[in-house]
């Protein structure tokens, strides 16, 4: 009996081989399970997306292959379907490519502006005291819930050469800031400045205040200079928040409208001042050519999405995490 224990204990088999596929199998379900579940939270948010972006942009390329006028748009006649019709015609004149040039430009001046005011304040709140901080945080946040409208009737009261007070103080008379191409480029990228450079600044201060004080003691005690802890030490630190306010900027300065359109009266003397945005509207509402207006959305659609899977794919090799 002593030595025929041994073999039938070996010949049991083990209670967690025996029971192995079962818990493969649970544990396969479970996290099919899992895998399913936050798809679940995120379905209504989905639905709606699909409704409020999907649906629109798919729109939008549908009618940029049509002949779509203020007579289809009525009943009176049918759509004629005409292919690359509209994107033919579209590069094929030479005012869309002046436009496109204008809009980069422009669009690179704001991002860049944008980015360095909002930084430099961010920077700034972390030095100051707690008073000058929440009235520069007002002050800013103000800036940015006022509509854009009304922020740039403002700015031209401002730089009004008639009343302004900024003609005044700098003694220029009766100068018009928005006669000239350059001059209201100018304007108007001062006031996209202004209303955009509180979110990049709330942003980057609650990074910077995320970032442990040690790190940045002891860069001073080292001696490094403010420059140098924000190009060193800050700005590596925080290149996934610059990331999001870079591609955020991006998009919002590239579709510029409504401060255009105001301040500079619809495009500009001869449009001198269009940008993509105001190119497609006039097209679209002004010469009725709905087609041609809806090809420009797709154009500035596809450089945007280009420009932001670019930017991510020179990040992911430099091995940052977003």
């Amino acid at each position: 009996m002593a030595a025929a224990a041994p073999t039938t204990r070996a010949a049991r088999p083990p209670r967690e081989a025996a029971d192995a596929p079962g818990r493969r199998t649970t544990r396969g379900a479970a996290r099919r399970t899992g895998g399913r579940t936050p798809w679940l939270y995120l379905a209504p948010a989905l639905v709606v997306l699909g409704g409020l972006l999907v649906y629109p942009i798919y729109q939008l390329g549908l009618i940029s292959f049509f002949q779509y006028t203020q007579a289809q748009v009525s009943g009176g006649e049918p759509a004629t379907f005409e292919g690359f019709g509209n994107y033919a015609e579209l590069f094929g004149d030479p005012q869309f490519w002046q436009v496109l040039l204008a809009t980069v430009l422009f669009a690179a001046a704001c991002v860049v502006s944008t980015l360095a005011v909002g930084c430099a304040l961010a920077v700034l709140l972390t030095r100051v005291r707690a008073l000058p901080r929440l009235a520069l945080m007002l002050a800013a946040l103000g800036a940015w819930a006022t509509p854009a409208v009304t922020g740039s009737t403002v700015w031209l009261f401002l730089f009004d050469p008639d009343f302004g007070p900024v003609n005044r103080m700098l003694g220029l008379g009766d100068h018009s800031w928005t006669y000239g191409r350059i001059s209201a480029f100018f304007l108007v990228l001062l006031e996209v400045v202004w209303c955009s450079f509180p979110f990049v600044m709330v942003t980057v201060y609650a990074g910077i205040r995320a970032v442990p004080g040690e790190v940045l003691e002891a860069a001073s005690l080292d001696g490094a200079s403010q420059w140098r802890i924000w190009r060193s030490v800050l700005a590596p630190m925080l290149r996934p928040i610059l990331v999001v306010v870079t591609i955020q900027s991006v998009i919002w300065d590239f579709k510029v409208f409504t401060q255009i359109y105001v301040m500079t009266g619809g495009g500009g003397i001869a449009g001198q001042n269009l940008v993509l945005n105001v190119y497609a509207y006039q097209q679209a509402f002004a010469s009725s050519q709905y087609g041609l207006g809806s090809a420009i959305g797709v154009v500035m659609l596809l450089i945007l999405l280009a420009v932001t899977l670019v930017y991510l794919r020179l990040l992911r090799r430099q091995g940052e995490e977003l």
